[in-house]
């Protein structure tokens, strides 16, 4: 049962994640472990060996009823490598790898009969542009365009940006395509970067003179 569940994480996480996500889960698989044998362990002192082994085999039947339906390695028909069909955004200034956050909106023209299909697929995206780094995500409908559709969402850097792009999968590039097969003409991508901050050295103010002290009354 473990190296079925072992595989069949590691076929449901992309390359770039897949370490973490396994820490991840082995991390909850031996704290299950570590938590039932002692949970186990404290009902057959109180309620006899017999019992303890009655109410686990029914919780096993139980469980293999109410997760019939749900199989393992549903992932397994997804393309998790690296689509790369992102384009590298260009620069008249020079932005530095930690230099942000930055603002990036991409500009969508649909049929406003198409709406509801769009922003469906839109949340989906929105799910990948969290998944992968980005924070902040929303769509706005231009209130003055009615077939106008702005997606707005935040990265950390432009190190940040290279990430989020690069973090992308061909299943990932299918659900895009699926959204953008609404558009009546090319989406519009802008990156908008936060300037930065520079260090302003504080004026070293003179130190208040010392009240004077009165004197003694004789």
């Amino acid at each position: 049962m473990m190296t079925t569940l072992f595989v069949s994480a590691q076929v449901a996480l992309p390359d770039w994640v897949r370490g973490r996500g396994l820490a991840i889960y082995l991390s909850f698989y031996f704290g299950a472990m570590t938590a039932g044998s002692a949970i186990w362990g404290k009902v057959a002192s109180i309620e006899g060996l017999s019992t303890t082994f009655f109410i686990a085999a029914a919780g096993a039947a139980i469980g293999l009823i109410v997760t019939w339906r749900r199989g393992l390695q549903t992932a397994a028909s997804l393309d998790l490598s690296p689509a790369n069909h992102w384009r590298a955004p260009v620069f008249v200034q020079r932005v530095d790898d930690d230099q942000g956050p930055i603002l990036v909106t991409v500009e969508y023209r649909i049929d406003p009969k198409d709406r509801a299909p769009f922003l469906a697929a839109m949340r989906e995206i929105g799910l990948e542009r969290r998944r992968d780094g980005a924070y902040a995500w929303n769509v706005f409908d231009d209130a003055a365009v009615p077939d106008r559709v702005i997606e707005v969402f935040l990265v950390q850097s432009l190190l940040e940006l290279r990430r989020l792009r690069a973090r992308v999968t061909r299943a990932d590039r299918a659900i895009e395509q699926d959204a953008h097969r609404y558009l009546k003409e090319p989406l519009k991508a802008t990156f908008l970067v936060a300037p930065q901050r520079r260090r302003e050295r504080r004026r070293k103010l003179p130190a208040p003179a010392a009240a004077p002290v009165p004197a003694a009354a004789e």
